[in-house]
């Protein structure tokens, strides 16, 4: 059973609204142990309630135990004749592989670490710049974390045309006529996110990829929301390039950027002059890769595949870690419904993206404002009951003032993980309804 902290004991009694239908569990098989799940994260055991994870989800204790454990036991350069160095030199070459596993890599060297999707993404546009020519055009689109956006906007440097897929405003979706109408051959890259951090919608990156195939283009795709919820597979995605932040998925202040090796291998080298262009990963990551955070990320490989053992599956490492992310989706699918429900029964609530949870629409990152209040108001009100959620444009800017929604300080953003429970939204509710309460 959740035990309750005593300070969270003074929330406020949580009252089923009018037209408040939690979603049925479709099926009682697979159910995640949330017991064992909280015990693999040590800050769970702490008095707050975690629902800003798509801002970064807390880590899991194997995961430190891992860099703990490089720090202490082999802490010295790579490439050394000496036991240790020998030691610590496969250590993070596992630790690539084990990632490239995850995300079903062909090879292991497609498999670029770096500090953080941003970085990734100025190293990746920084490496294309010079095979960029007067008149080439680049879309990106106004949905995404700028991420995703400010790196293609630097190629303009070299005669690129930039191009602005648009969120449709009604559906608030990337809708693929308009892609259609801004494609052309002199089309050469098209950046877009897998999943929404903002709207919480998942995009159809496989179609997209086709489409873009298709005049002849290449696809850049920011999984950062998509990530912590699906098992990545990039060759299914159908993207040329594929990248997204470990923070998000349980391991630490890292990320990874996977390219087919052909197109890699293109890139010109940005470490040392004799670090050839043939010499991947190395070419893309000057100053190597930080040791022991790469041999940290590899637990969470490990970790997705004792999950789906844990609940019956068997075969490959990567079909557990499937088994895993589909009770992952399952518990998250409800935890989601549950606000969801509560939200769109409250007069003045407008949610930002898809209303419902249907068939892997969306995330569950849950965006919303109130009619008349500013957003930051809501979330200081939740803060006093120690319940992390946030309010802000969180980095979509260009999505926040293309919905008009800057006045009132961006959206009101729940984000929950599969370790979250149902326990806690309804205390987070509680809060919310006292809050809707006040007048503004």
């Amino acid at each position: 059973m959740l035990q309750v902290p005593r300070r969270c004991l003074t929330f406020p009694k949580f009252r089923r609204p009018r037209n408040f239908h939690p979603m049925k569990i479709k099926s009682p098989m697979q159910l995640l142990n949330l017991s064992a799940i909280r015990a693999e994260f040590p800050a769970l055991g702490s008095d707050c309630i975690y629902l800003d994870n798509a801002g970064g989800s807390q880590v899991l204790r194997r995961v430190a135990d891992r860099i703990h454990d490089y720090l202490i036991t082999t802490s010295v350069q790579l490439g050394a004749s000496y036991a240790q160095s020998q030691r610590a030199s496969e250590k993070v070459l596992s630790a690539r592989r084990a990632v490239a596993e995850m995300i079903n890599a062909a090879h292991d060297d497609e498999v670029v670490m770096g500090p953080a999707t941003t970085a990734l993404m100025f190293i990746l546009t920084h490496a294309l710049l010079p095979g960029i020519a007067a008149g080439d055009e680049i879309i990106v689109t106004n949905t995404d974390h700028e991420a995703n956006i400010g790196g293609w906007m630097r190629l303009k440097q070299a005669g690129a045309e930039i191009k602005i897929w648009e969120v449709n405003r009604d559906s608030l979706m990337l809708e693929l006529d308009d892609l259609d109408r801004i494609l052309s051959t002199r089309t050469r890259w098209v950046a877009m996110t897998h999943a929404s951090n903002v709207l919480g919608s998942v995009n159809p990156v496989a179609e997209v990829a086709r489409r873009v195939h298709a005049v002849g283009g290449r696809l850049c795709v920011d999984g950062v929301a998509y990530a912590p919820h699906r098992l990545v597979d990039v060759q299914s995605s159908g993207a040329d390039i594929y990248v997204f932040s470990f923070y998000k998925v349980f391991g630490p202040h890292y990320a990874v950027l996977w390219g087919h090796r052909d197109l890699l291998l293109s890139l010109p080298s940005l470490n040392h002059h004799f670090i050839g262009s043939e010499d991947l990963p190395y070419k893309l990551q000057p100053g190597n890769v930080n040791f022991e955070l790469s041999w940290g990320c590899a637990g969470i490989a490990d970790y997705l595949h004792d999950v789906g053992t844990a609940l019956g599956a068997a075969g490959s490492r990567r079909q557990c870690m499937q088994t895993a992310f589909d009770a992952f989706a399952r518990h998250e699918d409800r935890l989601a419904e549950k606000l969801l429900a509560y939200l769109r029964g409250q007069p003045g609530v407008r949610i930002i993206g898809h209303e419902r949870v249907d068939e892997g629409n969306r995330m569950p990152t849950i965006s919303f404002v109130v009619a008349g209040r500013h957003s930051e108001s809501i979330v200081r009100h939740v803060d006093k009951f120690n319940i992390g959620i946030r309010f802000g444009d969180f980095y979509a800017r260009r999505l926040i003032e293309a919905l008009g929604l800057q006045t009132q300080g961006g959206v009101v953003r729940v984000s929950m993980a599969h370790y979250n429970t149902a326990e806690e939204i309804d205390r987070l509710i509680g809060c919310l309804e006292e809050v809707m309460e006040v007048p503004s």
